[in-house]
């Protein structure tokens, strides 16, 4: 009786096998070249998920059906043409990104003095960033409350729909034409009236910018990006334009903007007084300067001018004291057992005679010289490479704030 059952089940699933579709294993092969080529486009044309997108899933199977969500026009064409070449049949889910569901509104202007960005869009995510008070962004797409941004140095990220005022190509050029200050204190307020002792309209971090709408002996009347008023005392802002016009920075100006945000708390993804990780404190450092860095340590890393301190593939402390100028920026992190590129997850500003000033648990000084008080053994056994930035203005990662296509004033 078992021996009848089972040779009516194998019968059973031998008649299964033979009446399924004849496209059945091509379908599976379909499906598997398809995942191929987009792993493919994806890492030629978004090999960096911090400054571009190129997100790709399959929905269904009978009839293949990928949807795609880029930053890259490109990779669109690219996908189609090699689709295409392939011979794979395919329906294209495409969205190109900026949403088309934004319509002219593409343009946005920080209008908190610190706006926090996350990695998704929920308040319980990674904080991956922050935006200052009147930085102006690229708007992506919305979703559940929050705006996801490119930000001037290309990071993209999420970002509350509070802290942004969305403005189309018209309000946006309307903008940067504008007379506007910049907040220089490192840390204060603007004010209801033109009177400290009223009460104030938000907090302010050096950095900040804000539109001008008048002045008098004491106090610039502003306003922000979305439409709030206030007063800002002169003494602790600067006209935009005097601003931005400055030459590039010397190291001596770098170093003593790094300097003054000695003390301040490490925070994951911060940028501002409030709050500095290591590649925000050395962005910071270089913004109020003037001057754009990339976002994250290991994008800082590939900028600038290499500075040679190694010795037959170690650091040499010998060559850090003669090669390093005050200024350079130091990275820090671990080499591959396989002997690939090593990974940077740390970096410094260089000031001079083997020390350097980092945020890490907070901002402060310490030495890569063993005799010295303030050394550190950690970062100075991990130290991986240096680069040199005042020399490398206007290159690749590296660009003046006045020269930047998202802060230049446009001709009228």
């Amino acid at each position: 009786m078992v021996m009848k059952r089972f040779y009516l089940i194998l019968v059973l699933f031998i008649a299964a096998q033979h009446s399924l579709p004849a496209y059945a294993d091509n379908d599976s092969v379909q499906v598997k070249r398809a995942e191929e080529l987009l792993h493919r486009v994806e890492k030629q044309f978004a090999p960096d998920k911090r400054t571009s997108i190129f997100n790709a899933i399959i929905e269904s199977e009978n009839p293949l059906t990928i949807r795609v969500e880029t930053t890259s026009k490109e990779a669109l064409l690219h996908l189609r043409k090699t689709l295409a070449q392939s011979n794979i049949q395919t329906v294209l889910n495409e969205h190109l990104l900026p949403s088309a569901d934004l319509g002219n509104r593409i343009y946005g202007i920080a209008s908190l003095s610190v706006c926090n960005n996350r990695f998704v869009p929920t308040h319980t995510a990674e904080l991956v960033s922050q935006t200052l008070l009147g930085t102006p962004v690229e708007i992506l797409k919305k979703e559940s409350g929050y705006y996801l941004v490119r930000t001037p140095e290309g990071y993209i990220s999420w970002t509350e729909e509070a802290g942004i005022s969305v403005v189309d190509e018209t309000a946006f050029t309307k903008w940067k034409n504008a007379e506007r200050v910049v907040f220089t204190s490192e840390y204060g307020h603007a004010y209801s009236e033109a009177d400290t002792r009223s009460l104030p309209v938000s907090d302010l971090v050096a950095g900040n910018i804000l539109e001008l709408k008048g002045k008098n002996k004491k106090f610039y009347r502003i306003a922000y990006p979305d439409g709030r008023t206030g007063y800002v005392p002169v003494k602790q802002a600067e006209l935009y334009r005097k601003w931005v016009a400055r030459p590039d920075p010397d190291a001596s100006e770098v170093i003593r903007t790094a300097k003054s945000l000695i003390g301040v708390p490490y925070l994951w993804g911060g940028t501002s007084v409030k709050g500095v990780d290591c590649s925000g404190f050395t962005k910071m450092s270089y913004y109020l300067n003037g001057i754009i860095l990339a976002r994250d340590a290991s994008q800082q890393a590939l900028t600038g001018e290499p500075v040679d301190i190694l010795e037959n593939d170690t650091v040499s402390i010998e060559k850090c004291l003669q090669n390093l100028l005050p200024g350079d920026l130091l990275f820090f992190g671990r080499k591959k057992a396989d002997g690939g590129a090593p990974r940077v997850i740390h970096t410094a500003i260089y000031i001079g005679k083997g020390e350097f000033i980092q945020s890490a648990g907070m901002v402060r000084i310490n030495s890569l010289l063993k005799e010295a008080t303030n050394y550190d053994t950690y970062q100075t056994r991990t130290l991986l490479s240096a680069r040199r930035i005042l020399t490398a203005v206007g290159t690749e990662g590296i660009s003046r704030i006045d020269k930047h296509s998202l802060y230049q004033t446009v001709s009228k």
